[in-house]
């Protein structure tokens, strides 16, 4: 991309310097105790589970007008619902309702009364869809999602070892669950809820921090082969120097997409957004501060089909 197009890019230098390797013991150390800290985020205070995971009542209305989404919450609030949960849906004039029944009320009784009410304030309102989700089925979808995130970061094992070779595909695999991790336990610390969303936000940090470390893996490896005399940690730095700027730009890029609808997309998108973009930032960090380190001391082997060449001198 031109600097014509974005001015701001000329901020970002072409060429930088730094010693990432030198900050990895520090960086260690924190992720240790960020890791520490979500695991007991997430024993003691547990995640703020949504209708999906803890079962409730999902209703799919039809309005004469736009969907009034503010008086239908304000509603839904005065009836003493809990957990209740007010979004768009389809057209504008439809409307899905979410909410959870008290503890000892039959989820269906508690669906009469409210339909009643809501006839009553909004004529001429139409109930298209009504469903309950149990407990039971709740816990599968719980279950299913778990074992969606198995499945996703185990195969992206397989893929890097083939690609790669084994010690790049765990470091890998480790920087990913210190991303979950910490994601797990910002979400707890700060009682966001977690439902299916939740799971596809989860998902997308997986993809988008394995994407990271392919890019990240490329680099290194194209500069094995053609360094073999360098040492490793001198490799690890100018790799990451060397990409640092596709780095910045990327992630600003996808952070600036996000922040519209972080800040502007209402509380049903708010924790699907803050969890994308948390581990956006710290997909980033962990490529170079978690999976790197690991190579670093595992060590890794150097392809013999290039001659050798020497490091480019630092200024």
């Amino acid at each position: 991309m031109s600097s014509s197009f974005w001015p701001l890019i000329k901020f970002v230098p072409a060429q930088t310097h730094f010693r990432f390797t030198a900050l990895a013991p520090y960086a260690a150390i924190v992720s240790g105790l960020a890791v520490i800290a979500s695991v007991i985020c997430f024993f003691t205070l547990g995640l703020n589970f949504g209708t999906d995971f803890k079962g409730g009542t999902l209703i799919e209305i039809h309005t004469p007008g736009a969907a009034p989404l503010a008086q239908l919450r304000a509603a839904l609030s005065t009836a003493g619902l809990h957990d209740a949960q007010v979004q768009g849906f389809g057209g504008p004039n439809d409307a899905l309702l979410r909410f959870r029944p008290a503890e000892s009320a039959d989820p269906m009784a508690a669906v009469i009364p409210l339909k009643a009410a809501l006839s009553k304030e909004f004529p001429g309102i139409q109930f298209k869809r009504v469903e309950v989700v149990g407990a039971k089925v709740s816990g599968e979808l719980f279950s299913s999602g778990l074992m969606a995130l198995g499945l996703a970061i185990l195969l992206m094992l397989v893929y890097i070892w083939f690609r790669f070779q084994l010690q790049f595909g765990l470091g890998a695999v480790i920087a990913i669950f210190h991303d979950l991790i910490l994601t797990v336990g910002i979400l707890s610390a700060l009682q966001i809820e977690f439902s299916m969303t939740s799971i596809a936000a989860l998902l997308t940090i997986i993809g988008y921090s394995m994407n990271e470390k392919v890019i990240t893996f490329d680099r290194l490896r194209e500069n094995l082969r053609k360094y073999k005399r360098t040492t490793l940690r001198d490799i690890i730095d100018l790799s990451e120097n060397e990409r640092l700027s596709r780095t910045l730009i990327t992630g600003s890029t996808a952070l600036l997409a996000l922040a519209g609808m972080l800040f502007m997309g209402g509380p049903t998108l708010f924790p699907l957004v803050f969890a994308m973009v948390f581990g956006i930032i710290i997909g980033t960090y962990s490529s170079i501060y978690v999976a790197l380190p690991i190579i670093l001391v595992w060590g890794a082997k150097r392809g013999d089909d290039e001659p050798a060449k020497p490091l480019p001198p630092r200024p």
